[in-house]
């Protein structure tokens, strides 16, 4: 899964991105909301996780924007702020849980798996297509219920391309997962897809390329 993470403390954002990542999730940080509107404006994301007091204005400035515009990302509220109005408010302007610092990473990440399903409408974290299952959570892919190992640029390639399975994947969406925001090379995205193919062949899946849209995981016909 892709998170953004809105949070001007280095220590808590440093802490966020250490637990997250290594669950199979492509973590980006930034400290300022300015920042974070930019980033939405453009991108899209699995999970927002969202501080209120930020350097340049509140968070929950950027939580109403966000939602004026229809986009209905999850977002979890992460603050030191006790007061029930605040609280109150978040919720009321679209905030889907909410959480108070401090808080265990333990309880952050239960409640990161719980918004997670709920937004792809899965009972549990577990993407199928065929023979092939992608847990989130673990980051972890089988294939014929045996494992299949992938570097970690293709396992977020693969999960872009199972939360789409049978429809195309926008060519940006998956650029966006593979890479972040670093600097993305003409032909960088067709690389993974092609290693990934090759780890599929014999698989009955195979993936489609769209030319000018993007790419479709689906199984392939006899």
């Amino acid at each position: 899964m892709r998170l953004l993470v809105v949070e001007d403390d280095p220590l808590i954002a440093r802490s966020l991105d250490n637990a997250l990542t290594p669950l199979g999730n492509t973590v980006e940080v930034f400290a300022r909301g300015g920042e974070a509107r930019a980033a939405l404006r453009h991108d899209t994301f699995d999970l927002i996780l969202l501080d209120l007091g930020l350097p340049d204005g509140d968070g929950l400035g950027v939580l109403a924007e966000l939602r004026e515009r229809g986009d209905t990302t999850p977002v979890l509220i992460l603050t030191a702020r006790d007061g029930i109005d605040d609280r109150v408010r978040g919720l009321d302007l679209g905030a889907d849980d909410y959480l108070a610092k401090p808080f265990s990473i333990a309880e952050l990440e239960a409640r990161v798996r719980a918004l997670l399903r709920r937004s792809q409408q899965r009972s549990d974290n577990r993407l199928y297509l065929g023979p092939l299952c992608f847990d989130p959570a673990t980051g972890i892919a089988t294939l014929d219920e045996a494992p299949f190992e992938l570097p970690h640029r293709e396992r977020c390639l693969l999960e872009g391309l199972l939360l789409h399975a049978g429809s195309i994947a926008p060519r940006e969406m998956l650029e966006g997962r593979v890479f972040g925001f670093g600097e993305v090379g003409s032909n960088a995205l067709e690389v993974y897809v092609s290693r990934l193919r090759k780890r599929l062949q014999g698989s009955g899946l195979r993936i489609r390329t769209f030319r000018g849209l993007g790419y479709r995981l689906e199984e392939a016909r006899p």
